[in-house]
């Protein structure tokens, strides 16, 4: 599985399956196992984040640099995994944990004050000063319950996103 001149078998596409939790359909699968083969040029089997780069939202997007150090060297299995929290079908838990990991770029389980005005920074470029950057996100914590120099954990991310109606979801276009 992976390598661009093999074909998923059914007992493929039901691990791929069950190991995104049922977050795509087989036929979603079957799709996703096509574009991973187009992006995977060398037929290694893996995607590098230099072939990430080739798709062109996912170049723009301001967040790619963050996000790339989660999908270098997928195989398909991981690819899908990564596309779950995605899905329509996706827990808000799952989509909470995606973002969790952006924001937690060292991957301690930490998240400081620094990395989400380093995501903040990200998102806005030059629109707003670093100045006008550290005072929302001092009040958006403060009303969090929170404070500059708190520590969030995943449990603190799903308890200011738990309840906040996220909406994370791509279309996985079927042939």
């Amino acid at each position: 599985m992976g390598n661009s001149s093999s074909m998923l078998t059914q007992y493929d596409i039901e691990e791929v399956q069950q190991h995104c939790s049922n977050a795509f359909s087989q036929q979603e699968i079957v799709s996703l196992y096509k574009r991973f083969c187009q992006l995977d040029r060398n037929g290694g089997g893996f995607v590098s984040s230099e072939e990430f780069l080739s798709v062109p939202e996912f170049a723009v997007n301001p967040l790619s640099q963050r996000v790339l150090r989660m999908v270098d060297g997928l195989n398909f299995k991981e690819f899908v995994a990564f596309l779950s929290a995605f899905s329509p079908r996706a827990t808000l838990q799952q989509k909470i944990e995606f973002i969790f990991k952006v924001y937690d770029s060292d991957g301690n389980g930490k998240v400081t004050f620094n990395d989400m005005l380093d995501v903040l920074h990200d998102l806005t470029g030059q629109f707003i000063s670093e100045n006008q950057r550290k005072q929302v996100l001092t009040q958006v914590l403060e009303e969090a319950g929170y404070t500059k120099e708190s520590l969030l954990v995943l449990s603190d991310f799903v308890k200011i996103l738990g309840s906040s109606g996220l909406k994370m979801e791509v279309e996985v276009p079927v042939d």
